[in-house]
């Protein structure tokens, strides 16, 4: 969603985009740069900022809204009065985005509900204060999270469809800088309200302060050198952009298109390619994945683990078994010991890991051992194999014979199987 204020005190580019040509041409440019939306407002709603007239924010705002939509962009109104938003649907607009949620005119629930505009409601607790005295919050995604399940309650109620609802924490709207990258940590927690969440904190204030805290190696904070410039923030909007894709946000409302853009295509690339590994490895195992096996059986550890006090303190025998699924062509081809698993130096790692400190469970140590082994595996296998490491699977069973069982038994073991592409 790209971003056209025809106002003069917005608090990035203010007045850049005041008159309607200056906006229309500036939409059409967000447009070729790849925005999917363009947002225009005629009212700031920074702190500070002087309420405007309706009459006025529709003299600015429909003009180029008539124009956008005319050239077929899909056209969105920021507003938060009723009757500015009936007008821009009426001049092209197809999404009202409305700041307050519908808290400061409730009117625009029902003119969204008589067309067929989505309707974004933002959480808001009025014009932004910029001494955050509201900005108080007890557990902000859950309170933010509560909030917006009002909103959207209400709108549903004024006859705005389920389908046509979106959602936004209001990022910078009375909320800290820390508690805004809670906010963003908790977009999973506000997608469970089973909505569209948009994420608008394009050049806003959290980011500008998280930039001017940081430090390039040991230089002084950005802040003091003054080198905190719009592109700057605007780098670092296209990396929140690209993160709230990776937890599906809806959209990403942003000033500057052309780097949000490019970073969502690295992400956009980065999901598939995940994901065509995924399918190549359920292939793989489809398939048997790595046929070769290495085994290494009886290994005897003594060691302090189990439930009971005495376990602990006495030490009891265990008894491993490992079996490696790995590709052997490349050692067996070249006879090298650096493409298969050393021997010695497996059965020694493995010691180590079960000797060290005490757990209760045997579960436990045999993922201890799968890790240990799989390390192993994955250094044996081809790397000119491009992603086959992931293939290599380890089979551990750890035995407890002498566990402290008071009926007759041969053995107690658990047996874990571990594939390297399914560890982090």
């Amino acid at each position: 969603m790209g971003i056209v204020n025809t106002t003069p005190d917005s608090f990035s580019d203010g007045g850049r985009f005041l008159g309607p040509d200056a906006a229309i041409a500036h939409g059409l440019e967000l447009i070729a740069q790849g925005a999917d939306i363009v947002d225009v407002g005629g009212e700031s709603t920074r702190p500070g900022a002087s309420p405007v007239p309706v009459e006025e924010e529709q003299r600015r705002v429909l003009p180029v809204i008539e124009a956008l939509a005319a050239a077929g962009a899909v056209v969105s109104i920021d507003t938060i009065h009723a009757a500015t938003a009936r007008a821009a649907i009426a001049a092209g607009a197809t999404i009202v985005n409305d700041v307050s949620g519908g808290l400061h005119d409730p009117d625009i629930l029902r003119v969204a509900a008589d067309s067929d505009a989505t309707y974004i409601a933002m959480h808001w607790r009025g014009v932004p204060d910029p001494a955050h005295r509201r900005s108080e919050y007890a557990d902000v995604v859950a309170e933010v999270r509560d909030d917006l399940a009002r909103l959207a309650e209400t709108a549903r109620a004024a006859g705005i469809s389920h389908e046509r609802l979106v959602l936004d924490p209001g990022l910078g709207f009375d909320k800290t800088t820390a508690q805004g990258w809670q906010l963003l940590a908790g977009l999973p927690r506000l997608q469970e309200l089973g909505y569209p969440v948009l994420v608008g904190v394009s050049r806003k204030r959290m980011v500008l302060e998280t930039l001017a805290s940081s430090s390039v190696s040991t230089a002084e904070p950005l802040a003091a050198r003054g080198e905190v410039t719009m592109a700057d923030r605007d780098l670092a909007t296209a990396v929140v952009s690209a993160l709230s894709a990776g937890v599906s946000a809806w959209g990403v409302r942003v000033h500057a298109v052309a780097p949000t853009v490019r970073a969502l295509s690295i992400a956009e690339a980065w999901r598939t390619g995940a994901e065509q590994a995924g399918a190549e490895r359920s292939a793989r195992r489809a398939r048997g994945g790595a046929a070769d096996r290495i085994t290494l059986t009886g290994l005897e550890v003594f060691a302090h683990h189990g439930v009971f006090d005495f376990e602990r303190e006495r030490g009891q025998r265990f008894l491993i078994d490992v079996e490696l699924s790995v590709d052997l062509r490349a050692a067996a081809g070249g006879d090298d010991l650096a493409r298969t698993v050393h021997y010695g130096e497996l059965a020694e790692a493995i010691v180590a890991a079960v000797e060290r400190d005490p757990v209760d469970l045997i579960e436990t140590v045999a993922e201890r051992v799968a890790d240990v082994a799989l390390g192993f595996a994955e250094r044996a296998m081809n790397p000119a194999a491009l992603g086959f490491a992931e293939t290599a699977e380890a089979r551990v069973t750890v035995h407890k014979p002498d566990a402290p069982i008071e009926a007759s038994f041969a053995d107690v073991s658990v047996t874990v199987v571990r594939t390297a592409g399914d560890r982090p």
